[in-house]
């Protein structure tokens, strides 16, 4: 199988961008999608899982992978009740398997998901993008998950449901015990109790890296360089463990070479995204357009190293910026339609150049 060119949408009525706009973007046949009113730790319904893929084969697309089925927190703080929502997880995996997903993106980052400081933050030529202000993460969690929430204008995003937000402090109490190596066991408790199923089913699991790739507001993070990824894959060992590679949450730290982690780990990354930052010095981080002049975490280098090794896994450009008319409340942060179809263009053109050179030696 070749490399297959994914596009994220977040489903009819949940999303201002249509799958006849996605259809129109050369290149694209994999729509990356998930079941956005779920709530961790609830099982995915056969019916439910129907009506959300229907549009998209019905349009041409394949559904084989989603993003994301969330993990409940009381699997990562090792409850007692983990073992019932792990069995709500290997239900869920058997019944997204008849209708064709091949990989589950998801993550293990306690309390938050992504972390940034500014949704719309000017990128210099008119654009407006994802903007990460190191001094502003310090005492204060309450007051980002309000800022963030306020400024996704009722837009559904994973890991920052308004329910599990509005139970911040409960979050942070049953984390407080939660050591960095308390965290890792209990994702290796959860990956062998699911790799059963996924052989069963066919279905790789693809954690993300943890964005950004260090510990915030005391909350440990793990999937944060690259010794941190070869524990992973050694921890649990089966080709259906694997990776969703994020060139930008690793990247986010510039010490992270994204390449040579790619070169090294290539057979075992089911899906790759791909997103572009340019560092500050008081490390602070903007994402700046794929082309990779823009920014600093070396986008060419990391397509050819997926190139060579061979990937036939699933592709996509991670977060854009936003164009044109695309201001708050009329866009999904980061989930913009143009600049993301120009990402596309701009590495399918860079992968169409590396097959030509493959073929002719050029």
């Amino acid at each position: 199988m070749a490399m297959q060119m994914g596009f994220r949408w977040y489903g009819e009525g949940n999303d201002r961008i249509r799958l006849s706009d996605i259809r129109q973007i050369p290149g694209v046949s994999t729509i990356v999608w998930a079941l956005h009113n779920k709530m961790p730790g609830e099982i995915w319904e056969p019916e439910e899982i129907r009506a959300a893929v229907a549009p998209i084969l019905e349009m041409g697309f394949n559904a084989d992978v989603v993003e994301s089925v969330n993990v409940h927190d009381d699997i990562k703080t090792g409850l007692p009740a983990r073992d019932k929502y792990i069995e709500n997880y290997q239900q869920t995996i058997r019944n997204l398997a008849p209708f064709g997903v091949k990989v589950i993106c998801y993550n293990f980052m306690p309390v938050f998901d992504w972390t940034r400081t500014d949704l719309f933050h000017p990128v210099g030529d008119g654009s407006t993008a994802l903007y990460y202000e190191a001094g502003m993460i310090q005492d204060d969690p309450q007051a980002m998950a309000d800022y963030i929430l306020k400024n996704l204008h009722g837009m559904t995003f994973p890991g920052w449901e308004p329910e599990r937000m509005a139970k911040l402090d409960d979050l942070f109490e049953a984390y407080k015990d939660v050591t960095k190596e308390k965290l890792w066991e209990n994702l290796r408790y959860f990956l062998e109790k699911l790799m059963p199923v996924c052989r069963e089913c066919d279905i790789k699991m693809a954690i993300h890296m943890d964005d950004p790739p260090w510990d915030i507001f005391g909350l440990p993070r793990l999937l944060v360089d690259e010794e941190a990824i070869d524990r992973f894959l050694k921890m649990v060992n089966d080709p259906y463990n694997c990776l969703t590679l994020c060139s930008g949450s690793l990247n986010a730290n510039p010490e992270n070479r994204v390449a040579d982690i790619v070169r090294k780990h290539c057979s075992r990354i089911a899906f790759a995204h791909i997103r572009n930052i340019r560092h500050f010095p008081n490390g602070d981080f903007s994402e700046v357009s794929h082309r990779d002049c823009d920014g600093d975490t070396g986008i060419l280098d990391i397509l050819r190293a997926y190139h060579d090794g061979g990937f036939d896994g699933y592709i996509r450009p991670d977060h854009g910026r936003h164009l044109w008319d695309e201001v708050p409340g009329k866009v999904r942060p980061g989930y913009g339609l143009y600049d993301r179809a120009l990402g596309i263009m701009y590495m399918l053109g860079a992968w169409d150049l590396m097959e030509k050179e493959s073929r002719f030696h050029f």
